[in-house]
């Protein structure tokens, strides 16, 4: 139980994870790389790498049309995926800084928090297609969807309020201020209630009906994330300098425990078949899993950290491949699909990171091995 079971690679830096369960696949947008890997959910194999725009940093599902959005935070696109095929579909332009998604399943549209221009842009999940752009707060930073009330929320960093979007017209129905630096937002389905997460050490929680705060609650140092457990009725808040995860009752808005995790918790996942929620602990490398029927940890899994592992990227590549190289001083082979070598490359002693040209080598795929360890890659033009 809570065991490894596959490790996958995928692109360099990976920033979000995104379900399909029309097709029962896997996607992660790798930030550094410029792509989103598909993994397959049955197999955990990698079904194809999809170049996307600059840093991609957040996905989301459209379960009506089965695609895949992702947001690129570098070149202010939205990148369309179909779910079936994996061929880009789209690029839609956005606002400055693309940073979070949401999907509207009643509406079927997709929303894109637009940092440095404090816009959201409203967009149709039929034609991907820009409907609107709705100006939010400073900074907005995070998106909730209310399925309940038919409405969006932004939590906006700068302004220290959330903004509260119509689902149906797109108009803004209320700003409601909360702590200092919103950074996180969560739904409680039960109680029909808004959780934001503040900087400033405490959970705003907001009515989703009258846009009203009904509580502000206490948590741990510098809170960073929010997730709801739909069978007990608790939401988890994971405080990335204290350590800890407080748990707070969906009913009563009390606290109920703080349960002391790995270092610089960051990310939640809740299972709902066993009622654990996993905990992904950033500088710890490490997963905690909370067996919540008893809230208590239950398992602490530390990740091994491969440091001296061969990178390349992009890939696939246009003009250029740059290297990691696990070591210093290590050659770097490159071979063609049938095993001919075909280039040589002797890097300077004390490089562990170069630019190799690609503009003499055809479209295809090749190898690359350095340090015994090898590389597949893909030439595009």
């Amino acid at each position: 139980i809570n065991q490894k079971i596959a490790k996958i690679p995928a692109g360099l830096d990976i920033l979000a994870l995104c379900y399909n369960p029309i097709n029962n696949k896997v996607y992660s947008a790798n930030m550094e790389s410029d792509n989103v890997t598909v993994i397959d959910g049955a197999t955990d194999e990698v079904l194809a790498t999809v170049p996307v725009g600059d840093a991609p940093w957040a996905l989301v599902h459209n379960q009506i049309n089965n695609k895949i959005y992702c947001a690129n935070l570098e070149s202010d696109n939205v990148t369309v995926i179909a779910g079936e095929t994996n061929q880009v579909l789209r690029t839609i332009p956005v606002g400055d800084r693309p940073c979070a998604l949401a999907y509207n399943p009643i509406n079927n549209k997709v929303y894109c928090a637009n940092r440095n221009s404090n816009t959201l842009t409203v967009i149709d999940g039929a034609t991907d297609h820009v409907l609107a752009t709705v100006e939010t707060g400073g900074y907005p930073w995070a998106l909730i969807y209310n399925p309940t009330n038919n409405k969006v929320y932004s939590a906006n960093w700068t302004s220290h309020d959330v903004t509260v979007i119509d689902g149906e017209t797109n108009q803004v129905l209320a700003t409601v201020p909360v702590g200092n630096m919103p950074c996180a937002l969560g739904y409680n389905s039960t109680n029909n209630k808004v959780y934001c997460a503040n900087y400033d050490n405490a959970v705003t929680i907001i009515d989703g009906l009258t846009n009203q705060v009904i509580a502000t609650v206490p948590v741990g140092k510098y809170p960073q994330a929010l997730a709801y457990n739909l069978t007990n009725n608790k939401v988890y808040c994971s405080n990335s300098q204290s350590d800890d995860v407080t748990v707070i009752d969906g009913a009563t808005d009390s606290v109920k425990t703080t349960i002391q995790v790995g270092e610089t918790p960051i990310a939640f996942s809740w299972n709902p078949v066993q009622n654990r929620v996993y905990v992904a602990n950033f500088n710890g490398s490490s997963i905690s899993v909370i067996r919540d029927a008893i809230g208590i940890e239950e398992y602490h899994y530390q990740l091994s950290i491969d440091r001296h592992a061969l990178r390349i990227y992009p890939n696939p590549a246009k003009s250029v491949l740059t290297v990691r190289l696990p070591q210093t001083a290590c050659l770097i082979k490159i071979f063609d699909p049938s095993g001919k070598l075909i280039r040589i490359i002797a890097p300077p002693f004390d490089e562990k990171e170069l630019t190799l040209p690609l503009k003499d080598m055809s479209p295809g795929v090749y190898f690359l091995e350095s340090g015994n360890q090898v590389r597949k890659f893909q030439v595009v033009k």
